[in-house]
């Protein structure tokens, strides 16, 4: 007779949740409302999180898409993702006060393209189409940049000339997945060139990681985060693909008991861009259905910390009430 699993232990992944660019986006938007008052205007979500947008919106910020939306003379951030070169024309031609929330990682793929496209590169990016990245570092050209989404696009896609060809990616990829579409490039395009640091950023790296560590240990793994949140729908893919049933949820809410019937040990982990209080709804959740204990995996600290965009530095105080 076939022992029936129960509800025991609930395993952490490390790291999980905020990375240093969220971090440092939704800080430049506490601390533009708090130097300059509401309404502060913020191009695009400024992290694709539930919780976090609607705290934001609680505490004056305006989520836009189109630049006409936002009044002559106003204050706008724009988001984490960053945007393309026409979307920061149009923004300074309209006489905003801009401070730009791009995360760091995503500028310097940016320095990249336009340093290369001017020694005459094209370049391919791998990446999902839509996503507010892509549009923003496709958008750093007007010509000579083309996407592919998976392994199937690479046959596709025509550039001009291959002799002077680089590859970029957005930051929140499946590492293996991007991997696998590299060498398809590779191997159609011998001579493309490479950036020197793989562009796919240290969080989401640690992040799957984790998964790759803690999901052979666990019955089952939530991942807490949006729906729209990429590197929060690469970590459950991930799990799933490792053999490990899987679900992504935008808060506790969205748990649902028959998930965890016949299940022990849940493992549980976080987007970049989910903050721990969601983390910790989840847990006080499955600790209601009967987990017992809360085991943190070993993993890696991190300790990076983008400076702030000068006019909000530090000198000024911290805004008070800050997401976590």
């Amino acid at each position: 007779m076939t022992e029936v699993k129960t509800l025991d232990e609930i395993v952490l992944a490390e790291p999980r949740g905020f990375c240093a660019g969220v971090d440092r986006a939704i800080e430049i938007v506490e601390r533009a409302l708090a130097k300059f008052g509401a309404p502060i205007y913020v191009r695009h979500e400024i992290v694709h999180n539930t919780y976090v947008v609607n705290e934001l919106k609680s505490k004056g910020a305006i989520f836009i898409e189109d630049l006409a939306d936002v009044p002559p003379g106003s204050t706008l951030v724009f988001s984490a993702h960053g945007v393309s070169k026409a979307v920061q024309v149009e923004a300074r031609a309209r006489g905003f006060d801009i401070f730009d929330a791009t995360c760091p990682l995503v500028t310097k793929v940016h320095v990249e393209v336009a340093k290369l496209a001017k020694e005459g590169y094209e370049f391919i990016m791998i990446g999902h189409k839509g996503h507010p990245e892509v549009e923003g570092t496709m958008g750093q050209l007007t010509s000579g940049i083309h996407l592919v989404e998976d392994v199937a696009d690479v046959a596709m896609v025509q550039p001009a000339q291959s002799e002077k060809l680089a590859l970029v990616t957005q930051t929140t990829l499946s590492v293996d997945d991007a991997a696998e579409i590299a060498a398809a490039l590779r191997a159609r395009f011998p001579k493309v060139r490479e950036p020197k640091q793989q562009d796919i950023c240290y969080a989401t790296q640690n992040r799957q990681d984790a998964i790759k560590i803690m999901s052979p240990q666990v019955d089952l793994v939530i991942v807490v985060g949006s729906p729209t949140s990429s590197n929060s729908n690469r970590l459950r893919e991930l799990a799933q693909r490792l053999g490990t049933e899987s679900y992504m949820v935008d808060s506790a809410d969205e748990l649902q008991p028959a998930w965890f019937e016949g299940k022990s040990r849940i493992g549980i982990t976080a987007g970049a861009s989910a903050p721990e209080i969601l983390v910790a709804e989840v847990i006080d959740r499955v600790k209601a259905l009967g987990a017992v204990s809360v085991r943190k995996m070993d993993g890696i600290v991190e300790t990076v910390k983008f400076p702030l965009p000068k006019g909000l530095r530090l000198d000024d105080l911290p805004p008070p009430g800050h997401i976590s």
